[in-house]
């Protein structure tokens, strides 16, 4: 069968231009549009359909229903909205002194402000300065810009003000990443070519890219990372650090050390599932099922190590050791492998060299300009593994990071 191709989407920024392209033409000339023209930042135009905000939304004059083409994105079909409203020298003086929104330069007679559902950057090392609505860079200048054409065509001098809203942005924020980065109380007015791909492992990267980035800006050199939800439910059950406090690199293992170094940092302590942290041992880079399993043949082969190594007055467990290689070889899940390990004693020492092996990899893989430390666990077994100094840096990290 012929693979599909995937449909391209409109980000959000592209949405609110449009939308707020429409309010400035039905305020300046009377005209109510039904579709409005947006240049991207490539130079192409495209068509966006846009209509009338309804009565419960009457503070905003037009809306966009986002579509996202066929990338899973949170705000698929969600409604963009803008409204464009007269200001006086006064008016537009107040709004850049309440600084929360943006006033460039290209466009002097503007004003770009935030309203309900976009949310407000909180933490430095974004896009949008600290207190400012979370509209990022690229968007702030289509948005102005298409403003800015209405009010050419319409031979407008005055000043104006343009605030873009998402009325469902503060219940799809809590679907994003934006907590986790310091944007509060709504999504973010994204985009950077205007067009939403559907998403690929680059989108995933730079994502995980911007959150390495934002741990260093406001860390103490020290970072936490896991590969998902079962390293930070483990970091915070176990050890109080709150959600959010750790990077999630998913199965980008590899390329986030490299990230990692490339920000200056200095350490950081990985914690991971034994599911996935057995093929970091093995020495992938990315953990995806597509390149390959090989999880039990790494863990029997860890354990027949053990095996070898174990001293003569360990000669029985070694015997159980032997015996239960096979077994673990023909396990389906890494937990039910664990079950066999802790029948035979072994668990605790097969998770300890686990945790031993990916701190190697690690190391490895940045050039050894990093101080690593791996934890590695098992949620069934209830027993951990980890490096010996693990908690050496948990505690400097407790000490040199704002984290409660």
């Amino acid at each position: 069968m012929k693979e599909r191709n995937l449909r391209n989407g409109y980000t959000t920024g592209t949405c609110a231009s449009a939308a707020a392209k429409a309010a400035a033409l039905f305020l300046l000339t009377g005209i109510c549009p039904q579709e409005a023209d947006v240049v991207l930042p490539g130079g192409k135009t495209v068509r966006i359909a846009v209509k009338p905000c309804d009565e419960e939304r009457s503070a905003w004059q037009f809306q966009v229903q986002k579509d996202a083409g066929d990338d899973p994105d949170v705000t698929h079909g969600a409604w963009v909205c803008a409204g464009v409203q007269e200001l006086d020298d006064q008016g537009l003086e107040e709004q850049r002194q309440r600084g929360q929104g943006y006033w460039l330069e290209t466009y002097p007679n503007l004003y770009l402000a935030g309203g309900t559902g976009v949310g407000m950057a909180t933490r430095p090392g974004l896009s949008c300065p600290v207190g400012h609505a979370a509209i990022n860079p690229v968007p702030r200048r289509m948005i102005l810009e298409a403003v800015d054409q209405v009010c050419r065509r319409a031979a407008f001098d005055g000043k104006l003000l343009v605030e873009v809203a998402i009325p469902e942005g503060v219940l799809l924020a809590e679907k994003t990443f934006n907590p986790r980065l310091g944007i509060e109380g709504g999504i973010s007015i994204l985009g950077t070519t205007g067009i939403v791909k559907p998403m690929s492992e680059e989108a995933l990267l730079a994502t995980i890219r911007l959150d390495i980035h934002m741990q260093a800006v406001n860390g103490g050199g020290i970072l936490l990372m896991a590969p998902g939800n079962y390293g930070e439910a483990f970091l915070q059950e176990e050890w109080q650090i709150p959600l959010g406090k750790a990077v999630l690199c998913s199965n980008f293992v590899g390329e986030a050390v490299e990230m990692i170094g490339g920000e200056g940092l200095q350490a950081v302590l990985f914690v991971g599932h034994i599911g996935k942290l057995i093929k970091v041992a093995a020495g992938r880079t990315n953990t995806h099922s597509k390149y390959g399993d090989g999880r039990m043949e790494e863990l029997a082969g860890i354990t027949e190590q053990i095996c070898r190594e174990a001293s003569g007055a360990d000669s029985g467990q070694k015997a159980a050791g032997y015996q239960v290689v096979g077994q673990v070889r023909a396990c389906n899940t890494t937990e039910e492998a664990l079950s066999l390990l802790k029948e035979a004693g072994l668990d605790k020492k097969v998770l300890q060299y686990v945790a031993q092996k990916v701190r190697r990899q690690m190391l490895r893989w940045s050039g050894g300009t990093l101080d690593i430390q791996v934890v590695v666990f098992s949620s069934a077994q209830k027993e951990i593994g980890e490096t010996d100094g693990a908690r050496r840096l948990l505690e400097r990290w407790r000490k040199t990071v704002r984290w409660d």
